[in-house]
């Protein structure tokens, strides 16, 4: 598919050294419109939407962050601890600016961790974006099954 040139520019902020040290796209060599239309698929073909999945991580980052930077337990499933860094993180997309917080989530029974930021959150409704393979705050599609749960979202 050929790229707007919104999203060549996105692409480029998203480049080691742009807006973080490692960027945002991993080892993945797609261009940016593939990688979230690939993702679009896989989470269709689970049966998970992106306001579902965000909203769940949303409410997950505010019980975390009733633990004050420790790491709480949440209705029994979910091992979360949401820490605070000085400054802020601008969209690649260029359409907003985000406080450096990060949410790591642990589920309990299996073991598996995810870690987003809020702008991850961002990323994930506004553009659909999770990131590409191998970047440190990937959101995996199978793993985000895993850890959320079978509840649809």
């Amino acid at each position: 598919m050929k790229m707007p040139p919104e999203y060549i520019h996105a692409q480029e902020n998203m480049t080691p050294g742009k807006i973080t040290a490692d960027g945002f796209l991993g080892n993945d060599m797609r261009p940016l419109v593939d990688i979230i239309e690939a993702d679009e698929e896989r989470l269709a073909s689970l049966a998970l939407t992106f306001e579902g999945i965000a909203e769940r991580l949303e409410f997950l980052s505010e019980e975390g962050r009733k633990g004050l930077g420790d790491a709480i337990t949440v209705e029994g499933k979910w091992l979360v601890q949401v820490n605070e860094a000085r400054g802020f993180l601008p969209c690649p997309f260029e359409d907003g600016i985000f406080r450096k917080i990060t949410t790591v989530v642990t589920y309990i029974r299996g073991n598996q961790r995810i870690m987003y930021s809020d702008l991850s959150l961002h990323l994930l409704k506004a553009h659909h974006f999770l990131e590409g393979k191998g970047s440190s705050f990937r959101l995996e599609p199978e793993e985000l099954a895993k850890i959320l749960g079978p509840k649809k979202l």
